[in-house]
C-alpha cells in the first residue's frame, strides 16, 4: 500500500504497530442521546486523511465526512434521529432527514409529494429513514492492500405490493482517500416496480464557500424553476437568510471510460484553494464520479442560506418532479420481477 510518502508491505507495516486500527480501521458504535438514541454508527478512517461513518439504522447512508479533521459534508439541525420518528406524509421527510454527506432517495419515489396510480408519495421516498439489515463492517489484508467494507440489505416492501431489495456495500482502503459505493436493487416481487434512485451528496462549509470552482459534466443546464436564473449556479456565495433555493437539472453528461472498471463515468469537481487544515490551508479537490449506465442525471441543489448552507450535487435516474411528474414525462424507470439494476458511485479526496 501507498502511505505516509511511500510503498508498504503487510509485513512492514504489521511490523511497526499492534493493531492496523492505529492506523485507520474501522469502529461500530451507538448514540444513545436524545432523539439520536439507538443509531448505530460504523466509523471508517483511511489512515490518509479521508474518514467518514456510515448509519445502518439511517440507509446506511454517510453521516459526517471530514478531511484531516475538517468536515466536507452538511450537518442538517435534526440531528441523526432514529428511524422512528420518520413519517412519510407530504414533505414530513425534511424534518428527520440527517444531511450528512449521503442521503440516498428511493427507491420508488424521488422528489416532491404527489399521488400517482392512487397511492400517496411524500417527498424523497422511504430509502433514506429504512434500518437495514445483514449488515456487516469487516476488514483485511488482500496482499499488501488492507480494505475495510460496510454493507448490508435495505427492504422496501408491502404486502399487495412492491417487494424491492437493496444490496450495498461501501468500502475503502488503507492510504486512500477514496470512497466506492455499489448498490445493487433486486425486485423479488412477481409484478414491475417504479425505480426511482437519487443519491443526494451533501457539502458544506468550510468545503464551500467563495472562491471555491464547481465543474460539472454536463452539457445541458437547466433551472428547474424557469425563473431561476441560470447565471452562477457554478459559484457560491456566502450566507444569506433570504436566499431561496436553487435546483438544476444537467444532462448530457460528458463521461470517460474508468481505466479500472471500464465504466463509463461522470465527474463533478469541487476545487477549493485554501481548504483549511489546522491553522494552515491546502489545496483541496473532491471529485464525485458515478456510473452513468444507469444515473444519467444530475441534479445540483444550490443553497447557500443562513443554517441550511449546503451544496447538494446528486446524480440520478429521474428528476425531483416526483413520480407522477415522471410518469407523465414518460421517463419513469421500472424494474422487471426478478430483476435487477446496478449503481457504481465513488469519491476521490486529492
Amino acid at each position: 500500500m501507498k502511505l505516509y510518502g511511500r510503498t508498504w508491505t503487510r509485513r512492514e507495516i504489521e511490523a511497526r504497530v499492534g493493531l492496523v486500527e492505529q492506523i485507520g480501521g474501522l469502529r461500530r458504535y451507538r448514540l444513545t442521546d436524545g432523539s439520536e438514541d439507538g443509531v448505530e454508527q460504523v466509523h471508517v478512517r483511511t489512515g490518509a486523511g479521508l474518514e467518514y461513518s456510515v448509519a445502518p439504522q439511517r440507509g446506511l447512508d454517510v453521516s459526517l465526512a471530514a478531511f484531516a479533521g475538517t468536515p466536507l459534508s452538511w450537518q442538517s439541525p435534526n440531528r441523526l434521529c432514529h428511524p422512528s420518528y420518520f413519517r412519510p406524509e407530504g414533505t414530513e421527510w425534511l424534518r428527520t432527514a440527517a444531511g450528512g454527506l449521503l442521503m440516498t432517495c428511493g427507491m420508488r419515489q424521488v422528489g416532491s409529494p404527489c399521488e400517482d396510480n392512487g397511492e400517496e408519495l411524500g417527498i424523497h421516498g422511504r430509502l433514506h429513514h429504512t434500518p437495514a439489515h445483514e449488515v456487516a463492517a469487516t476488514s483485511g489484508w488482500e496482499g499488501d492492500e488492507f480494505e475495510m467494507r460496510v454493507s448490508g440489505t435495505l427492504h422496501e416492501a408491502r404486502i399487495f405490493g412492491e417487494n424491492l431489495v437493496l444490496h450495498r456495500s461501501i468500502r475503502s482502503r488503507l492510504g486512500e482517500n477514496r470512497l466506492c459505493i455499489h448498490d445493487r436493487v433486486e425486485n423479488i416481487g412477481f409484478l414491475a416496480s417504479p425505480l426511482m434512485m437519487l443519491y443526494h451528496f451533501n457539502f458544506g462549509f468550510p468545503l464551500v464557500q467563495p472562491g471555491v470552482k464547481l465543474a460539472f459534466p454536463s452539457k445541458t443546464v437547466v433551472p428547474r424553476e424557469e425563473a431561476t436564473p441560470l447565471d452562477g449556479h457554478d459559484r457560491w456565495d456566502d450566507p444569506d437568510p433570504h436566499y431561496r433555493e436553487r435546483v438544476y437539472y444537467h444532462t448530457d453528461l460528458a463521461t470517460a471510460k474508468d481505466a479500472r472498471t471500464g465504466r463509463e463515468m461522470a465527474e463533478a469537481v469541487i476545487e477549493n484553494p485554501a481548504f483549511p487544515v489546522g491553522d494552515e490551508v491546502r489545496p483541496l479537490r473532491v471529485r464525485l464520479r458515478w456510473d452513468t449506465a444507469t444515473l444519467p442525471n444530475l441534479v445540483q441543489w444550490k443553497n447557500p442560506g443562513a443554517g441550511t448552507h449546503v451544496l447538494g450535487i446528486e446524480p440520478a435516474n429521474c428528476l425531483v418532479g416526483g413520480r407522477a411528474c415522471e410518469r407523465e414525462r414518460g421517463s419513469l424507470v421500472h424494474i422487471e420481477p426478478g430483476g435487477s439494476q446496478e449503481f457504481f458511485l465513488e469519491m476521490v479526496v486529492d
